[in-house]
């Protein structure tokens, strides 16, 4: 665990040259999503800031108004802040930044989805575990070549699913590839998903 670049964060060095930026859900830190992300991608950098935003003493990173309403001033102003962050620590880790993809899971999968409309040149792609429809960009960003992987979840208490739904369109229409599992249960993350993004990852990767 480290302090330096303005956000607390781990780096676990691996032999390729892709990264997974790993961004954990609400009440998760640094550490708690890199077993996963180890999984998921053995030989992958992994790259685990912790949220800045606490709500309840619980690390985030944007803060929420009510349960799926977001403050959109926030989010985009912790989206820049992150963005900055991942491109100061490609540059001091010798990160390839062409080939640097998401790994986020509920808040962090929202995150991730906000980089992706906001700032599309940061990330060649991810894996968007739980995430909706986080925000409207003004202009849809051109994401041709980048491929995205989402699972969500049918009986998701959290997540409507018309903003899964309407993610995965946004993506689309900016020119992403991507592909929408869905799967039998609610907020938490079931084996057989994780094996397809396992399977998602080995290829693209």
């Amino acid at each position: 665990m480290t302090l330096e670049l303005g956000f607390i964060h781990r780096l676990e060095p691996g032999a390729s040259e892709a990264t997974l930026l790993v961004l954990h859900g609400t009440g998760g830190d640094e550490n708690d999503l890199l077993p996963l992300a180890r999984q998921l991608a053995p030989a992958a950098n992994l790259l685990s800031p912790r949220g800045k935003v606490l709500e309840n003493g619980a690390p985030r990173f944007f803060r929420r108004l009510a349960l799926g309403v977001f403050d959109q001033a926030d989010l985009k102003a912790q989206a820049a802040n992150l963005a900055g962050f991942v491109r100061d620590a490609a540059e001091q880790y010798g990160l390839q930044t062409r080939k640097i993809y998401a790994l986020g899971y509920s808040n962090g999968a929202n995150m991730a989805a906000a980089l992706l409309l906001l700032h599309p040149e940061l990330l060649a792609g991810g894996v968007l575990l739980r995430s909706m429809l986080p925000t409207e960009p003004e202009k849809l960003p051109d994401l041709g070549h980048k491929k995205v992987f989402m699972a969500a979840g049918i009986q998701d208490p959290m997540i409507p699913r018309a903003s899964v739904e309407a993610l995965a369109q946004r993506l689309r229409q900016a020119g992403s590839e991507v592909e929408l599992r869905w799967q039998q249960g609610g907020h938490q993350l079931y084996p057989e998903e994780l094996l397809a993004a396992r399977a998602w990852l080995e290829k693209t990767l």
